[in-house]
């Protein structure tokens, strides 16, 4: 009976809507907003990682490549590799550059390639010329291309010469783009590409230096070798170490981020969709309340309960679908506007291109969000009786709607929860974050009411516009808890935002280089540790050497267990990404202290032993006695884990996720790795030791740790800007969600001031009024924005990132301000009208 009232009911909705949209202007912009967030992080992340899956080939330069750190392949793999198709070799390292006279040096990202490099992709360059004929030698020089940024830090142009360890370069080109850049991940310096010739000349590759040698391959039929390469080159080579990757997956780090950073934007653009859901909820609320003569019309004429919810339902659904499209449309435009600004860093599509899952993701959250809200403002106009609605003069039924209506939300509310973890990639972030979002609701609900509380036991004030204020915040219908619910959400989201970028900030600019070593220094071999020890007391005599012994390897195996069979949260999974720094050492390492087990003897001479970092331990689901197996140097070595250790990774001193009883590494060549610490030491000491050590020993690379946290910094900047976008996304969401709330009172509004006036009340008195009403609003909105959002970035910085947290207070100036401006503002706006209104179609009404 009910099912065939739906197309009436849905003729119905249609003739009505031919007024136009009056009174959902809110409620579109609302989903309109959440929606394209949604749609557009969504789709900017499906480029950029479709683009890496499509052009693997491009961003590997290869089908594959097989990665060795600290050795070359054997004469035995070498012949292997060479037998799979076209290899290419070329090896990285991070060096020193220096001028000719040794005034000026700086870090680069030394790679050095053969006469085949790339086989897939193009290599630009300025001029633009075969890297062959750029690379080649003359005489004793050897050619070079160099990144823009090596030319500024030491203010050369082409044509000009540099040296690399012993190698005399010129420099022939500017390097501007490279092929396989982002394969090989980020680099803290400018990039200097050479010859393999020029890097066999500079001396820089000895015993134990960090070097990775790649080997990559064109395939003749990649489509019948690449779903196999893995498992044929660890059958042939099972101790070989090597780190193999296909064009296939050109760049998991990178995609892996993507994927992270594109679900928290996600997060914060369902933030501003579900602060949306608010104001739909008023927006709907605001317009029944206007209906009311039509739907006391509908009642009088016999229309049941169910045709009038579902004549309004189905207008809720076609504005909903209205404002979904907006949405999408914006999120289909934003790929296209931000791969402009993308192209400089990663590889994405020039070509306009629509992402049918990412709209499609977006199109669900948005009615979901839409149905979840409209539910229950639409049960309580079901609810209310004909007589009721013809004289009421606020919409404002007591007790909740029927049952249906209430499990009707709860399974909207539970489907949006269910899709926003289901399609998390970290499902344990979404959870929590869900969990946030709904305290905040109730927390915000009792902060409503702690204040309506307050106003109604604030002593009596002589200002009667401070009265009638006070007055007005705990009234019936009054709009307390409309606007804290509005404006709370979004201005936490915004201090949370705003804190921890700022602690970022203030760590890496103040705090951080003030506990953190001047200088490290990589690859110093054990007959220079003398006289490089000498240098920098010469140069620094008030600072403290620290040097521990340092080789690299990649854990293949947990308990005989290959790792790629492990199922590895994403927190723990940086562990197990590519060949990490390992040392030994006779004693607990400072900066660290044992949590679990025991430290060897110093003498200790049995089973090979291993102290593991307690909390990525606990990542990985390690515990005492577990074995870990290593491959290092091609040679895989077992060791049982003897103990944990809390590491203090903040203090960026000398520390290892492993480290191992000296017994281990017996005979096993390897370099030093060492630090500088003298908190006192000036900018032009550290310049003069800089310049001291790399012109004694050139194949020492030199790492000063302010330059190296200045490029962080820059980073964490552009990120953060990201951040603040969709932090104001959801602020404007709020904004417009405060409007909504307003425009939902105002019908109580103007019979308040109609009445008012007629008592004697002057325009004045009531602006003045409603400002006090707005500030004092504002204000405890501003409070409870300031504690959560203070607590939200005390557990992220503290707890996740375990760097010190402080509150700002900046900040809080900046949050109270806001909020003040935005009550106040949007308040005074909204009433503006209302003072203006004639009273006899008011009065008439009583």
């Amino acid at each position: 009976m009910s099912l065939r009232r739906l197309p009436l009911a849905l003729r119905l909705a249609l003739r009505e809507m031919r007024g136009g949209l009056r009174g959902f202007y809110i409620f579109l912009a609302c989903i309109a907003l959440g929606t394209g967030a949604i749609a557009a992080v969504n789709s900017v992340s499906s480029a950029v990682t479709r683009a890496i899956a499509t052009q693997g080939q491009a961003l590997l330069a290869a089908d594959v490549r097989f990665e060795l750190n600290n050795r070359a392949a054997t004469a035995d793999e070498k012949a292997w590799l060479d037998g799979l198709g076209t290899v290419a070799v070329s090896t990285r390292l991070r060096s020193m550059a220096r001028l000719p006279d040794g005034s000026d040096q700086t870090l680069v990202e030394l790679k050095a390639v053969d006469g085949l490099y790339p086989l897939y992709g193009a290599l630009e360059t300025e001029p633009q010329r075969p890297a062959a004929e750029l690379l080649a030698e003359d005489g004793s020089v050897h050619g070079a291309i160099v990144a823009p940024l090596l030319l500024d830090r030491l203010g050369v142009s082409v044509g000009d010469e540099v040296l690399i360890g012993t190698a005399r370069l010129r420099i022939a080109a500017m390097l501007t783009r490279e092929p396989d850049a982002v394969s090989e991940g980020f680099g803290f310096a400018p990039r200097l590409l050479v010859s393999e010739a020029a890097l066999a000349a500079s001396g820089l590759v000895q015993t134990g230096s960090l070097v990775e040698h790649a080997y990559k391959i064109r395939l003749a039929d990649p489509d019948a070798v690449l779903p196999a390469i893995r498992e044929r080159a660890n059958e042939a080579f099972p101790a070989a170490g090597w780190s193999v990757r296909t064009s296939g997956n050109a760049a998991p780090a990178l995609t892996s981020n993507i994927t992270r950073f594109s679900q928290f934007l996600t997060l914060v653009g369902l933030t501003a969709l579900i602060v949306g859901g608010v104001g739909v909820a008023n927006a709907v609320r605001a317009y029944l309340d206007g209906k009311r003569p039509v739907i006391a019309t509908f009642k009088c004429l016999g229309a049941p309960a169910f045709l009038v919810t579902a004549i309004y339902l189905a207008q809720i659904v076609l504005i909903a679908a209205v404002g979904i499209a907006i949405g999408l449309v914006l999120g289909a435009l934003t790929p296209m506007v931000a791969m402009r600004f993308l192209a400089e860093f990663l590889p994405v599509p020039a070509e306009a291109a629509i992402y049918p899952s990412a709209l499609l993701l977006a199109a669900v959250f948005g009615i979901l969000t839409a149905l979840a809200f409209a539910v229950l403002p639409l049960g309580r106009a079901r609810e209310v009786p004909a007589t009721a609605l013809f004289r009421e003069q606020g919409f404002e039924p007591s007790g909740l709607p029927g049952w249906p209506y209430l499990l009707g939300a709860a399974v909207f509310l539970a489907a949006l929860a269910g899709l926003a973890i289901l399609t998390a990639y970290d499902r344990f972030i979404a959870v929590t974050f869900l969990a946030a979002i709904a305290f905040a609701f109730v927390v915000l609900r009792l902060v409503a009411w702690g204040v309506t509380a307050l106003a109604r036991r604030s002593p009596r004030v002589n200002s009667p516009a401070l009265r009638l204020a006070i007055g007005n915040i705990h009234r019936p219908g009054a709009l307390t808890s409309s606007v804290v619910l509005s404006l709370g959400l979004g201005l936490a989201l915004l201090v949370t935002l705003a804190l921890i970028d700022g602690n970022l900030r203030r760590e890496l600019t103040g705090n951080l280089p003030e506990r953190a070593p001047n200088f490290f220094f990589v690859d110093v071999q054990g007959a220079d540790l003398d006289g490089f020890r000498d240098v920098l007391k010469a140069n620094m005599p008030d600072g403290k050497i620290v040097e521990v012994p340092m080789l690299r390897g990649r854990i293949t195996a947990f308990n005989g267990e290959d790792v790629t069979a492990r199922n590895v949260p994403p927190k723990g999974q940086w562990v197990l990404r590519g060949d990490r720094g390992i040392t030994y050492a006779r004693r607990v390492p400072e900066n660290s202290t044992l949590s679990a087990g025991s430290w060897w003897p110093e003498d200790y001479d049995g089973e090979p032993l291993v102290s593991f970092s307690a909390e990525e331990a606990g990542d990985l689901g390690l515990k005492l006695g577990d074995t870990v197996t290593v491959n290092v140097l091609g040679r895989n070595i077992t060791a049982r884990i003897a103990n944990f250790r809390t590491v203090e990774w903040e203090s960026l001193s000398i520390n290892f996720v492993m480290v191992f009883s000296p017994n281990t590494f017996a005979g096993a060549p390897h370099a030093w790795l060492a630090t500088m610490i003298d908190p006192s030491a000036t900018p032009e000491q550290e310049a003069a030791t800089l310049k001291a050590v790399t012109n004694a020993y050139p194949t020492i690379t030199s790492v000063r740790v302010k330059d190296a946290l200045d490029v962080v910094n820059e980073l964490v900047g552009q990120l953060a800007v990201a951040i603040r976008a969709a932090a104001a996304v959801a602020l404007v969401a709020s904004v417009l969600v405060l409007a909504g709330a307003l425009a939902a009172g105002n019908r109580a509004r103007v019979h308040d001031a109609v009445v008012l006036k007629t008592l004697g009340a002057t325009r004045r008195t009531l602006i003045t009024a409603f400002s006090y009403e707005y500030m004092m609003l504002g204000l405890a909105t501003a409070v409870f924005a300031l504690f959560s959002g203070g607590v939200a970035a005390w557990y992220v910085v503290a707890r996740i990132m375990n760097l010190p947290s402080a509150f700002l207070p900046d900040v809080a100036a900046l949050t109270v301000v806001t909020a003040l401006v935005v009550t106040v503002g949007i308040g005074l706006a909204g009433t503006w009208r209302i003072l203006g209104q004639k009273a006899a179609p008011v009065l008439k009404e009583l």
